[in-house]
């Protein structure tokens, strides 16, 4: 889907869609508690139906290694892995996009000590063996989605296991959200110095939960407003354990006048938003540093971002591991830019956009559905001007 996008005022009130992130956690422990009906607030992007999906696969009463189609979402590959040695012994994991080269490593380096096989050909992942008890050790600068995976399947061994972090770990609010969801499914994952200690023959109990709405698609309304909107983002828990919560903090410190450093490690998901209020931060500098595992995502993240705001007029230096952008107070637009099959980047574009002299044409626009179906419903009913471009259309006509 190809959209025209107007610049136009976006104006009135917001309430996000559920957590996509909380939803995949509770989920997948609703799954293993026997309990999904009591679920509320449950995201229906393609991420969640891939983790619903899988989960319904690794608990069918089939004998064969189950089949998991994670389509594009990184959380259910990365969460099933561990669960899947745990509950069946194995399992043959398929996805779309980039997913399948998304790197498992750590989960690799894991299993080579501990007799699990694996193999990675034509985009298809195959594990076989039992996850054992025991030690596991890994860095804390990758992915905590190795984390997250761990924590909800060694639970469900036989005998204590613990998780033994190299070096600080990294999104530690992602854990955080695991270890609040674990504690409510009545799970016991302990913190300890240096990691975690899991007791094992544990049972996940039914639990009762209503997904909060997510921060980090908040952030793209709150993103709005950073840029001149009059939008109120309503719903969003102050105390969530969601860390992209510090989009608030971010947005705030972008008034103080000078050269800003944010460091996005513990919050990626934020520097596509963010990205873009900097673009408008009129002659102001910000750099959104420790980004490198930006590149690892749906796209290439930093280049995406640094190729669709420069393509829209900003003005942004690409490095190894960050961002550097240099703010104006309006973008010149006029341009075709294409969401790279990455939700957070066509919806940075749409929010961008509304502050471009000239109207934008952007391709790919539904690859929003992975996250936010409802984003562009969302963006016109707050004023947003788009209007689809037909088959064979002319991408630049009109602009």
């Amino acid at each position: 889907m190809d959209l025209v996008i107007t610049p136009a005022q976006l104006c009135g009130t917001i309430v996000p869609p559920p957590s996509k992130s909380q939803a995949h956690r509770a989920l997948i422990a609703a799954y293993l508690a026997g309990s999904v009906e009591r679920l509320e607030n449950l995201a229906q992007s393609q991420d969640i139906l891939a983790t619903r999906r899988c989960m319904e696969a690794l608990l069918s009463p089939e004998e064969t290694l189950p089949r998991l189609d994670c389509a594009e979402s990184g959380s259910t590959l990365r969460f099933l892995i561990p669960l899947a040695l745990a509950l069946r012994g194995g399992g043959v994991f398929t996805g779309r996009g980039r997913l399948m080269e998304r790197p498992q490593r750590p989960y690799f380096d894991l299993f080579e000590g501990k007799g699990i096989a694996y193999g990675l050909e034509d985009g298809t992942l195959t594990v076989e063996g039992r996850l054992p008890p025991g030690r596991y050790v890994l860095p804390g600068n990758v992915s905590s989605q190795f984390v997250t995976g761990l924590l909800y399947a060694l639970p469900l061994v036989e005998g204590d296991s613990e998780i033994v972090l190299t070096s600080p770990l990294e999104s530690r609010g992602y854990v955080d959200m695991t270890l609040d969801v674990l504690e409510r499914f009545g799970v016991t994952a302990r913190e300890v110095e240096d990691g975690f200690a899991i007791p094992g023959g544990q049972r996940y109990k039914p639990c009762a939960v209503t997904v909060e709405a997510d921060w980090s698609q908040g952030a793209f309304w709150i993103a709005a407003k950073r840029l001149g909107h009059p939008v109120e983002t309503l719903g969003l828990d102050e105390h969530s354990t969601q860390g992209d919560r510090v989009i608030r903090e971010f947005s705030a410190a972008m008034d103080r006048p000078g050269e800003l450093e944010l460091d996005v490690s513990g919050c990626p998901d934020l520097a596509p938003p963010l990205a873009a209020m900097a673009a408008l931060r009129a002659g102001q500098v910000t750099r959104l540093v420790k980004a490198a595992r930006l590149r690892l995502k749906e796209s290439d993240r930093l280049t995406a971002i640094a190729q669709t705001l420069g393509a829209l007029g900003a003005d942004v230096r690409e490095d190894a591991d960050s961002l550097t952008v240099w703010g104006k107070g309006r973008l010149s637009g006029g341009a075709a830019v294409d969401g790279c099959n990455d939700h957070r980047i066509a919806m940075m574009a749409a929010v961008a956009a509304t502050r471009c002299q000239r109207r934008v044409v952007l391709t790919g626009a539904e690859c929003v559905e992975k996250s936010y179906p409802d984003f562009w419903e969302d963006y016109a009913a707050l004023g947003g001007e788009i209007w689809q471009l037909e088959r064979g259309e002319e991408p630049l006509c009109g602009i």
